[in-house]
């Protein structure tokens, strides 16, 4: 089993451990310190040696902040967390707040703390979230404080050691595109750009531009490590000695040195006099200041792996196709089995994960999920970024509806899927909801759109039917997805907030509008699409881009009501169950197989 329902942390780690860090933070004459959730990588999810603010106050959720001063601690959590800060925190030791009301750095400009000396951590935030914190601090009168040792890194006793998986080369059937090609690249633009060198600190860049992949991280197979690639095509590699073998280096070839990532810094100093591209947005507040300190003339940009790496090449997206179509199998199995023995009454959201998890295993090649399953009964489905504990675990009752978000990672691609379907005879509420949910995303898997649009423009398509009905969902619409690689990705999405990233061939980005009825019930429908090339209309002036779809598994006919949807809609769910039952039948036999013939039927 790959997904564990014990949430680790609570609120007697924050009793043991901020009397320790509080010692800590005396012996380095600071009185207070600034805790992120964020690591040295920005990763998603975090290794367990990474989960400092988990260590400090209790607190497992994984978007998060605290202030710890040696009289209070002051954690910030948004509102998916609410109940959990509350339950894994001691209120006699730490304060919970929201985010983004007042946030971290809103709370700290109001305090009055004149003279204090307050610490961070350079490796852990981005130089704008220095510049952010600085302009709070000044407001609150405290000096801020640029540690070199973590204080929590000292005072955590028996903390886990950095992961040590070994780092494997991605092979070009999968990548389409040998690593070297890739680095030549990115040197010819970094030379148009004016730049000598460009230092990478994401680990997704690193796998795609040097085709390798690791283990260090859960879900998301990534090498934790560091690169410097030259204008002309070469590189350096920093990577931890342990995790590196001679079919690496074998793969790397002479163009690629191989480096402990010991040797990092000295790797820095050594861009002394060149202009380095470096960007802002994920590399951290540490690697500004050893360039700084270098000589060398820093160029903020975007990191120039990202959008290369976000258009995906037709073998990616070949592999990622193929990948859906396996994964589809698996969902139909799952969906078919949750439309039968799971009407019972009598099965938990945990039950559910597994069931889903094992028809993934039987496909043979499952590599990872792609995230925690969310698996949300009833009034749990309506937290949009629930994760199903012990302490919470649900019947699926009937006369409710049941979310299912989940995913898969497979060397030729990566998954991500949300079904909502009904246990019982669902209410007219219910059947409404989710036939408005159903429209924005046709809406959105239809659309064709000119160059040069962002996922912000399209974004209303999703919402419109809802807006209608007075109705909205408080999550983006859509993030980019990776192919073996993270589950979300920039630099594109689809949302509310300004993204300024058209939309490009190759890209891929979800669709899920939801609808959340607090305490009742949730509804999400999710496939994910990837941007086709402009193909003229006939009548048209403009050559359009548009969308093709990569997930196929029915929905839940149930739950529409036939006479909310236009013809043209109509017309779309018809030929989306035709393209499903063209696709799958085939591998399905049975039951499952007379079931999804049943589920593909016409509307």
């Amino acid at each position: 089993m790959r997904q564990t329902f014990d949430i680790k942390g609570g609120p007697q780690d924050g009793r043991t451990h901020l009397p320790l860090l509080r010692r800590e933070l005396a012996a380095q004459g600071l009185d207070g310190l600034y805790v992120p959730h964020d690591d040295e990588y920005q990763n998603e999810y975090l290794p367990d040696a990474n989960e400092r603010l988990a260590w400090a106050t209790g607190f497992t959720g994984s978007f998060g902040a605290a202030f710890v001063f040696t009289d209070k601690a002051v954690l910030f959590a948004d509102g998916r967390y609410t109940l959990q800060a509350a339950d894994q925190t001691d209120p006699a030791l730490v304060d919970v707040e929201g985010i983004p009301d007042p946030g971290a750095f809103g709370w700290l400009a109001k305090q009055n703390l004149t003279g204090k000396r307050v610490g961070y951590d350079p490796r852990l935030m981005s130089p704008n979230d220095v510049a952010a914190l600085g302009v709070a601090a000044a407001k609150a009168g405290c000096v801020l404080v640029a540690v070199t040792e973590n204080p929590i890194d000292k005072a955590w006793k028996g903390r886990p050691p950095q992961p040590m998986e070994k780092v494997v080369p991605h092979a070009v059937k999968h990548a389409g595109a040998a690593h070297t090609d890739k680095l030549d690249a990115v040197g010819v633009q970094l030379a148009k750009d004016g730049a000598g060198a460009a230092v990478l600190t994401s680990p997704a860049s690193l796998a795609w531009a040097f085709n390798i992949r690791g283990g260090d991280v859960s879900c998301t197979p990534l090498p934790l490590g560091r690169a410097i690639l030259y204008a002309d095509g070469s590189a350096e590699l920093f990577i931890d000695e342990a995790k590196t073998d001679g079919a690496l280096r074998r793969h790397l070839g002479n163009t690629v040195t191989l480096r402990p990532l010991s040797q990092l810094e000295d790797g820095l100093a050594s861009l002394s006099g060149k202009t380095v591209s470096l960007d802002p947005d994920v590399a951290s507040a540490w690697f500004f200041d050893r360039l700084a300190a270098s000589g060398a003339r820093i160029l903020r940009q975007r990191d120039p792996v990202a959008l290369p790496r976000a258009c995906k090449n037709a073998a990616e997206i070949k592999g990622t196709t193929a990948a859906h179509a396996r994964d589809g199998v698996a969902l139909t199995r799952f969906l078919h089995w949750l439309d039968t023995e799971a009407q019972s009454g009598e099965v938990t959201e945990i039950d559910t994960v597994m069931k889903l998890e094992a028809f993934r295993e039987d496909l043979g090649n499952l590599n990872d999920l792609s995230f925690p399953s969310i698996s949300g009964a009833g009034p749990n489905g309506a937290l949009p970024h629930y994760r199903v504990s012990t302490a919470s675990n649900r019947k699926l009752a009937r006369g409710s509806l049941f979310l299912i978000d989940s995913g898969g990672q497979y060397l030729d691609g990566t998954t991500d899927v949300t079904r909502t379907v009904p246990i019982g005879e669902p209410s007219k509420d219910m059947i409404r909801h989710y036939t408005l949910v159903l429209k924005g995303h046709i809406a959105l898997a239809a659309v064709r759109f000119p160059a040069g649009t962002t996922g912000t423009h399209l974004d209303i398509l999703a919402r419109h039917a809802l807006y209608q009905a007075g109705l909205d969902y408080q999550h983006g619409t859509g993030h980019g997805v990776g192919v073996y690689l993270g589950v979300h990705e920039g630099p594109h999405r689809i949302a509310k907030v300004w993204n300024a990233v058209p939309l490009m061939p190759g890209m891929i980005v979800s669709n899920e509008p939801g609808f959340y009825k607090a305490g009742e019930y949730g509804i999400r429908i999710e496939n994910l699409q990837y941007v086709t090339p402009a193909a003229d209309i006939p009548g048209g002036e403009i050559p359009m881009l548009g969308f093709e779809c990569l997930t196929f598994a029915p929905l839940a006919r149930r739950l529409i009501d036939v006479k909310l949807l236009s013809k043209e809609e109509r017309a779309y769910v018809n030929d989306y169950h035709k393209r499903v039952w063209k696709l799958l039948n085939r591998k399905l036999e049975g039951e499952v197989k007379d079931w999804l013939k049943a589920a593909c039927a016409r509307i």
